[in-house]
């Protein structure tokens, strides 16, 4: 039995036998589990470090930018970036058609990104996560009826969505996340129903049924926590595809009007130029690939992190 029992215990991972062995004072927290398994993946630190940046630049933005967004300079017209013939230090990252410093405007797009960021998640994830629960518990007809349109939502094309939806509210930033927000909806509405529907047959939510908890109480205290992680993954998802609709409405002249410096307004100014000033078009696309790239990139690592199946025992 001895042998038998030492063997059992040699096939466990060190960790895990190390954890068991632990009393629950000593054991390492949530946070500290949760970090762990995301620093294992080099790319979602790497996203994250420029996640981080990115809000760094969005705040602080009055303090980096060296100049103002919408400020003209009629004798630095189409400059190209100080390290070319021609260049400035003035203007590290030269300047656009009309003398503005793409340098300033870039730093000052962070800032129009990231708050399209926000409340494009605000509005599809706050939306979505109270229909999507709203579904799992009532069931019958009413699952449905929401179900039924949240597939007819996501039988469109997104950005075909998010332009008719534009087009019939007015061209305008606010517009374009609401439109976003709306569009972006239906993923959290059938994300929360799963998992709402996963947790329900579970022996707590009984015990709390037992006890008495209201239908409001079973909701948002004992259930919705339960189902948090899938959604958060969602949001960090979300949030790199609200930048990209973003700047393709800006870029079709349907999202942020000039001189607005957002990165998809910035690009769809900079067309005729292509050719002849390099610089106009590719920084803007470079903002938008690295911060899109990072937060798709921290958010496979948040989905390592919080998934349970993914996780050593």
């Amino acid at each position: 039995m001895a042998s038998t029992d030492a063997t059992t215990d040699s096939s466990l991972p060190e960790g895990s036998k190390r954890d068991s062995m632990l009393p629950d004072r000593l054991r390492p927290s949530p946070f500290k589990e949760f970090w762990g398994y995301f620093c294992e993946n080099r790319g979602a630190i790497v996203g994250l470090f420029v996640f981080v940046a990115f809000i760094l630049i969005a705040l602080f933005a009055d303090v980096l930018a060296p100049h103002s967004a919408t400020e003209q300079y009629r004798d630095a017209l189409l400059q190209p970036p100080a390290w070319q013939d021609g260049g400035s230090t003035r203007f590290l990252l030269g300047t656009d058609a009309v003398g503005r410093d793409m340098l300033s405007r870039l730093i000052y797009g962070a800032r129009y990104s990231f708050f399209i960021g926000v409340i494009v998640v605000v509005i599809s994830a706050g939306t979505g996560v109270l229909i999507g629960l709203l579904a799992g518990f009532a069931r019958g007809w009413v699952d449905t009826l929401i179900m039924r349109l949240m597939d007819v939502l996501l039988a469109f094309p997104s950005l075909l969505l998010a332009l008719v939806m534009v087009a019939i509210l007015g061209p305008s930033l606010i517009n374009a996340m609401i439109a976003i927000g709306i569009v972006l909806q239906p993923h959290y509405v059938r994300l929360t129903r799963a998992a709402v529907m996963q947790e329900l047959p579970k022996d707590y939510v009984t015990s709390a049924r037992v006890v008495g908890a209201s239908r409001l109480r079973l909701m948002f205290v004992t259930v919705l926590p339960n189902c948090l992680a899938p959604i958060i993954v969602q949001a960090a998802l979300s949030f790199s595809t609200a930048i990209l609709d973003a700047a393709a409405l800006g870029f079709l002249g349907l999202g942020a009007q000039p001189p607005t410096p957002e990165w998809g307004t910035m690009l769809a100014d900079a067309r005729e130029f292509v050719l002849r000033a390099w610089w106009v078009v590719t920084f803007p696309g470079l903002a938008i690939l690295i911060n899109v790239l990072a937060i798709n990139l921290m958010g496979d690592g948040l989905r390592d992190a919080l998934d349970p199946k993914l996780k050593r025992s």
